[in-house]
């Protein structure tokens, strides 16, 4: 199946998408080819394959964080574990004047990220195929960072903060609020040189519940004893909550 041939319904829900973040011309056709890798690609790693489901699971959830005015104007961003490419290839396509860097530690999803890319004709991607802890080139290089169910919400912040320049932007895709783990995460992002800037509910599609975009600006340098060793954020966390993701309710990576 090609992009062209998505079903009659996905291409409607595309071109409505497009309107509704006023997108470039062209996103319709490459979103929709994003879809179809997706969908056809037996490697892919996601549970959430059918066009009609991941065009909301996957494209619109992404497509959201456009309302935060900071990710329209971004110039160099870096998507924290990349998955499947989402929340990153949607975005580089939104924002074409953008680079992406797609930070990914398994090889498998690395080289479907890969496909992904060339499939959909993204020259503003770049897949980088490490642990976050351990890619010196990217530390102070971008000025935003996005994150989709990747670990609890101390560990993104310290995967997140190095990166940042100061005056950076982390945006982080999160479910069901939960008061007791965003008081450690403030008081990680303390440790970290990040603010909270808001919490923000919002609605990527009709039956999206739950889904809130935290938003984290980084106010002063990073201490240099960040990052620590693989694997260490997640064995102790900053805040001492456990390293698990908080996904929207219905959402599947």
């Amino acid at each position: 199946m090609s992009a062209e041939v998505l079903p009659v319904a996905v291409q409607v829900r595309l071109d409505a998408l497009r309107g509704r973040h006023d997108l470039p011309a062209a996103a319709a056709e490459t979103l929709g080819r994003i879809l179809n890798i997706i969908e056809t690609d037996e490697q892919a790693p996601t549970s959430v394959r059918e066009s009609a489901r991941a065009v909301d699971v996957h494209i619109a959830d992404a497509l959201v964080a456009l309302e935060v005015d900071v990710v329209r104007t971004a110039r160099r961003v870096v998507d924290l574990g990349a998955g499947a490419g989402i929340p990153g290839l949607p975005l580089a396509t939104a924002i074409p004047g953008a680079a992406f860097a797609l930070v990914e530690s398994q090889s498998r999803k690395c080289a479907f990220i890969e496909r992904a890319k060339a499939h959909a004709g993204l020259a503003n991607v770049e897949v980088v195929c490490e642990r976050v802890e351990q890619w010196p080139a990217g530390i102070a290089a971008h000025d935003l960072a996005i994150a989709r169910a990747v670990a609890a919400a101390p560990v993104v912040l310290e995967y997140a903060a190095p990166l940042l320049e100061v005056g950076g932007t982390l945006v982080e895709w999160r479910g069901r609020r939960d008061r007791e783990e965003e008081r450690r995460a403030e008081g990680a992002a303390a440790e970290l040189g990040l603010v909270l800037r808001e919490i923000r509910r919002v609605r990527p599609f009709p039956a999206a519940t739950d889904h809130h975009l935290h938003v984290y600006l980084k106010v002063s340098p990073t201490p240099d004893r960040f990052p620590r060793r693989p694997g260490i954020a997640r064995k102790r966390p900053l805040g001492g909550l456990r390293a698990t993701a908080a996904l929207p309710e219905g959402d599947q990576r």
